[in-house]
Order: structure tokens, then sequence, then C-alpha cells
């Protein structure tokens, strides 16, 4: 059953006709949105032919090469699709449905004629300081279940770390790590700002860099432009003065997103991430200080860990709870597109490929060495964690919009009233009383698990 049909019926297709477009471009930007987002483009298709549907985001870029050998795909559930990033793309596209270029030069497209299946071979990549402020205009923002709007705002392309052996994220930018001058980033939220009359912003980058970070910050609070925000960030060497996390706070940062992943340095080293363990701790101290609200994304069972590395984890975040106010710990997915899965026998494992999946983000693997913890050892202590240690920091509000509008509200990070009654101590065996929920934000993007297949989208 799929329950995004009803949903499309009873929302999207009235909207559409409602409007009637000429092209309706779709973005799939994560796995969980893979099913629900096929699903309005085949509904919308088959009810309004005449309808170019194009499809993009980061999911499509990452199952392109699926999707060109299910030529169905653009007979029966869209037209085309951008690959990478899409701005100058989709205009180009518009102006070749027009008439007035030929589709074959439009980069980053795939599509299909009466020949059959193209893909063009140009790929363009966005210049981030030429690209125009960012329009939410005629998108319904009154309807978010939210009681504040709030913004995302990208300064930069790709992550300035990109070493990480687990994550491929960055498989949907063709180029290297761009970003924007922080005097830009700045007249840009402040034009959005006074456009919009909003005052809360996602700075929905990869990994916020350090030496950014530092300049944003400085320049918010010198020209006073009076917002609240949020982002993710790593854990840096280059961020442990106690000043640089109070400016950060005083210019508006409320909460940080961080991607500890593991809390042992040798695992840290064999994900190529590289961070000490004092660091880590260290900045989530002043970044707490500071009365910044510290969420911390970690897994077991990366490829050679052990029990005793995956235990360090665990003590390190009991140990530090004080200064971790939300927490994720999940298990290890090999994503389809990572180092590790380019080059499994580097890291000691096995990938199957299971043919009943023909939409594929991630594969499931074996470990070479079995001394070390497998996914299913990982799966069942993460499991355990939630079982035994979780309840610290189990959250009433299931969503990090609606933490960072308290955090700002309330201009603190110590807010007992968000967490559900705790009666039991950290470990207890026998689980806790009050309400438990489970974390939203995943540290590497979706669990893997709730496999999508093209039969799905029927």
């Amino acid at each position: 059953m799929n329950v995004y049909r009803d949903l499309c019926n009873q929302l999207v297709l009235p909207e559409v006709a409602k409007e009637q477009p000429d092209v309706i471009g779709i973005s799939i930007g994560t796995q969980m949105q893979l099913l629900a987002g096929l699903t309005f483009c085949k509904m919308i298709k088959e009810t309004f032919p005449q309808v170019h549907i194009v499809v993009g985001g980061n999911v499509i870029t990452r199952l392109h090469e699926d999707l060109a050998h299910h030529e169905r795909f653009f007979t029966e559930v869209f037209d085309s699709a951008i690959l990478y990033e899409g701005e100058h793309a989709l205009l180009w596209l518009i102006e070749a449905l027009n008439g007035q270029r030929p589709i074959a030069s439009v980069p980053n497209l795939i599509y299909r004629d009466a020949s059959g299946l193209h893909r063009n071979p140009e790929v363009y990549t966005e210049k981030t300081t030429a690209l125009p402020l960012p329009d939410f205009d005629g998108m319904p923002l009154e309807r978010y279940f939210v009681p504040e709007l709030i913004i995302p705002y990208l300064a930069t392309r790709g992550c300035y770390w990109g070493r990480c052996t687990f994550c491929d994220h960055g498989q949907g930018y063709f180029d290297q790590y761009r970003g924007m001058p922080a005097q830009l980033v700045i007249d840009q939220i402040k034009a959005l700002r006074d456009k919009y009359h909003c005052r809360h912003f996602l700075f929905s980058d990869e990994s916020y860099p350090p030496a950014l970070f530092k300049k944003v910050s400085q320049l918010l609070v010198d020209q006073n432009v009076g917002i609240k925000w949020t982002t993710l960030i790593r854990f840096e060497e280059t961020l442990q003065d106690q000043a640089t996390w109070d400016l950060a706070a005083k210019a508006g940062c409320c909460t940080l997103y961080y991607g500890m992943e593991s809390a042992n340095e040798r695992v840290l080293n064999l994900m190529d991430k590289h961070a000490k363990k004092d660091v880590i701790q260290r900045n989530l101290q002043m970044a707490a200080k500071a009365g910044i609200w510290n969420h911390v994304m970690a897994f077991y069972g990366f490829p050679g860990e052990t029990f005793e590395e995956a235990m360090e984890t665990r003590q390190f975040v009991i140990e530090n709870q004080p200064v971790i106010h939300s927490l994720e710990l999940f298990y290890f997915v090999a994503y389809r597109h990572t180092p590790m899965v380019r080059k499994p026998e580097q890291f000691g494992i096995t990938i199957h490929k299971q043919e009943e999946y023909d939409l594929p983000l991630d594969y499931y693997y074996t470990l070479n060495d079995p001394s070390t913890l497998s996914c299913l050892d990982a799966m069942q202590l993460c499991e355990e964690f939630y079982k035994r240690d979780f309840h610290p920091w189990a959250v009433r509000v299931n969503s990090r919009e609606h933490v960072f509008l308290y955090i700002s509200k309330f201009g603190t990070n110590q807010l007992p009233q968000i967490y559900a009654q705790q009666t039991q101590p950290v470990g207890s065996p026998e689980g806790v009383s009050g309400l438990i929920t489970w974390p939203v934000v995943h540290s590497q993007e979706d669990d893997g698990m709730a496999r999508v297949t093209s039969h799905d989208i029927g």
C-alpha cells in the first residue's frame, strides 16, 4: 500500500489543476523523499500528460545510472532529470521547451525523445558568487508547521572536509567545495530577512567551515543583523577559544549539529575524520557554556571497530551528557557511492548487491574479519542503547526546527521542560518511564534499510 497516493489525490492534484503549469519540478533530496516524490511524479503524469515533469536533487543524482537503465521512468513517471546543481540547468531546460535553444545543449540533463534516452555530456557547476538571492516567492510559507518562519540558506556547495570514507553526500555535486565571501552571506541574509520578514535561518551547509563560522558570527554582531540560526558543524581544533563560541551565540546561533560518529580516535582515523577526543569534548563544553544546544550524531559498527571501541563511544556520550543536549546513536550503513563501497577490500568488507532492490542507495555488506563488530552486532548494540541509556536525551519535541525555536524563544539551552520525565539513572536495565521518542536526524542521512524499488511507485 502506497499511502502517498491518497495524499497526492487530496492535496497535490487539485493544486496542479488549479495552477495549470506547463512544467513541474520535483526535488528529491533525501532517501525518505524518494517514494513520495516518484509517486507524485507518476500520478501527475497520468492525470496531466501535457505537463513536463522534471526531477532533480541529491538522490536523483546518486541514482542516475539506475534511472538511465529503466527507460520506463522517462515514459511513465517523469520526462527529464537534472543531475548535480540545477539553477541554470532548469532555466535552460524551460528555454529549450519553449523552442529557444536545442534541448541537446542543456547541461546536466537526461531526457527522452522519439529516438530514445539521452544524457547530455556537458556538466555545469554553479558559480556561487554569481547566483542571485534565493527566491521563495509563490511558496506557501505560511503552511509549514512552525509558529515562526524558518528560511534555509546555503553559503557553500559541497563539504570543505570532503574526506570521510563513509559519506557520499558530496555525490550530489560534480565539482569541489565552493563558498561565498562572508560579507556576501551577510548581505543576502539581510535581504531575505527584510523581504520575508523572517528572523530564523537554517544554514543548510553540509558542514559549516570554521573560518566562515567565525567571520559570519562577527559580521552578524557588528552589523546588528538580529537573526537566530542553526547549522551543521565539524569538531575542529581551530574552535577551541571560548570567545569564538560566545560570539556565535551573541550572533544568534541557537543549536548546532555535530557528526561525531565515534569517540575512539583509531576508528575516527579509519574514517579519515581525524578528530581528537579532547577536541570534541572541549568544543561541546564551550558551546554549551555559551548557551548553544548541542546535538551529537554517532554510530556503531564502522568496519574494523571492536566491541570495546564501540563502548568507548557509549561511555563518552554518557559521561558528557550534561553538554550533549540531544543525541542520535545509529549503526553503520554502507552507502553506495562512498570510498568504502568503491574500494571495499581496503576496509575489510564484502559488498553484496541485491538485485531485487533496483534503486539502491546503500548495499548489504559482510566483514572479512569476524572478530570485529558485524552489521547485526551494531544494530543490536544500538537497540540496547535506546532501551537502557537513551532516556536523558528523550525529548518531547521531535524536530530539530522546533528545538531551534524553543532555544530562540527562551534564550538558553537549559530547558528541562523539553525532556520527558525521567525516573531511571543512565544505564538502567529496567527501561524508563515517560515519553521516549526516536531521533529524527540520522548521522548518515537515512537508515538505508527502508529501501525503495521501482515497483513501489505503482
